[in-house]
């Protein structure tokens, strides 16, 4: 395969020898799919996470994507002029990770916080965000509708600090929503509570009807799951009674027609087990499997892929060191990994392959916490070592693996070094794969570069 190198995004798509990525420090890219060249960039007010979602809009041709703010843009695709910026929410530490959605010419994206590590402060007055899926108007980003997920939090008691804390609160959406034209239906899966009491819509599968943001039905799979970061560390001022265990839903769901003609809604969680639920039935459980051990960053963290026979999991279970006089913790270079193909149906297991071994090297994981892309016959799968691999999707055998974490020669003149992979997976349009590298969180290793690959090596 030919390697292409530019600068750091955190999501990505292609389409028609074009790139476009955000960056943590808030430049959007459009990219020259073949070279790397710059067509044009956007400021946007904070970092961008999402990937960017492209969607012609009455006689445009426009780029969708969300930052660290909350803040939601339509940008002009050939020119990248702002066509519409709208404040999706207004609380101080929201922000967007998921992709938008875009369908009959809608807006829809779903809205996590901070707070989660804010409330490992023992001062902070713990907590008050409220997760929610928000409907724009994808001509002029106004709002169509806004539904929250949990209520308005009232005052409960103070924590030893003599803070003020509040309930309920919660409920992140981190991951981009399915659309099920069939039922006029948006399917979100949500995050975990921060506070008690908890609340039932919280580490669940949610349906809400498209025009109205009217709730249809919920099936939660972990209850009393209240978890602030306080909970990991010494001073648990601010953790919940609940105190945990962190089992929320960052894995977007997956809606799809089984070869009985059923349908199943299939995502991955944090505790490890893997869910297939029945839209069509108020989200009946079908199957669920376990794939792994499951913790804060454990489990599925950001991602599977089906096609018409299996879904194809990634495992985190990514290990922490907690670092000496610090909040930060290192990666347990003995900790995490492994890539499953369960059958749609019933969730048996088709294949596994073990993660491979770190060795010696420093800052490195097993884990797979990235999200998984799948293409007909194969699956791709990033890993916090730094390697990207390809699984054969008959019988899991890896048949193509690269080390990103290296030095480059960038096609921008910038000095270029990868890391780790992990948060969106690869992305591949036009023959070509296009993948960042470089996740310093939760002890990986950082890095600077977009890399683009062909088939063809040219």
């Amino acid at each position: 395969m030919g390697l292409r190198v530019s600068r750091r995004y955190s999501g990505v798509f292609a389409t028609h020898h074009r790139v476009f990525v955000g960056s943590p420090g808030g430049k959007v890219y459009s990219l020259d799919a073949k070279t790397g060249c710059v067509h044009w960039f956007f400021d946007a007010e904070s970092g961008v996470r999402s990937a960017v979602t492209l969607a012609r809009a009455g006689s445009s041709n426009i780029a969708f994507f969300g930052d660290a703010k909350a803040n939601v843009y339509g940008v002009d695709a050939a020119t990248g002029k702002q066509l519409w910026k709208t404040k999706a929410d207004a609380f101080p530490v929201a922000g967007i990770t998921g992709s938008p959605v875009f369908f009959n010419g809608r807006i829809y994206i779903g809205i996590r916080s901070g707070e989660e590590a804010a409330g490992a402060d023992p001062q902070y007055e713990c907590c008050r965000f409220r997760g929610s899926v928000v409907a724009l108007d994808a001509l002029t980003g106004k709002q169509v509708w806004k539904r929250y997920l949990v209520d308005e939090p009232k005052r409960t008691t103070k924590n030893r600090a003599g803070a003020q804390l509040w309930a309920p609160s919660g409920v992140a959406v981190w991951s981009t929503p399915a659309i099920d034209a069939r039922r006029n239906v948006i399917y979100v899966t949500t995050g975990n509570n921060y506070t008690d009491p908890t609340t039932r819509l919280s580490d669940a599968f949610v349906a809400m009807d498209l025009n109205s943001g009217k709730i249809l039905w919920s099936r939660q799979m972990t209850p009393r799951d209240a978890y602030t970061s306080a909970c990991r560390l010494p001073d648990k001022t601010n953790c919940a009674e609940s105190n945990g265990p962190d089992f929320d839903f960052g894995s977007s769901p997956i809606l799809v027609t089984l070869q009985n003609g059923r349908r199943a809604l299939l995502a991955g969680q944090k505790s490890g087990v893997v869910y297939a639920v029945d839209p069509d039935n108020q989200g009946e459980v079908l199957w669920q499997t376990r794939v792994g051990k499951g913790g804060t960053a454990g489990g599925v963290q950001w991602g599977s892929a089906a096609d018409q026979n299996n879904v194809y999991v990634a495992v985190s279970d990514i290990g922490r060191i907690m670092l000496t006089y610090s909040t930060s913790t290192d990666a347990d270079p003995k900790q995490g990994g492994g890539m499953f193909a369960l059958r749609l149906d019933n969730g048996q297991r088709v294949w596994y392959t073990p993660p491979e071994p770190c060795g010696n090297h420093p800052r490195c994981s097993p884990a797979q916490s990235a999200a998984v892309t799948a293409i007909p016959g194969v699956a791709f799968s990033g890993s916090v070592d730094g390697h990207l691999r390809a699984y054969s999707s008959a019988d899991g055998k890896i048949v193509w693996d690269f080390d990103t974490a290296r030095t480059y020669e960038t096609v921008n003149g910038v000095p270029g070094h990868g890391g780790s992979l992990d948060g969106p997976g690869a992305a591949l349009g036009d023959g070509m794969l296009f993948v960042n590298s470089g996740y310093p969180t939760a002890g990986g290793m950082s890095g600077n570069v977009l890399l683009a690959f062909s088939v063809d090596g040219k």
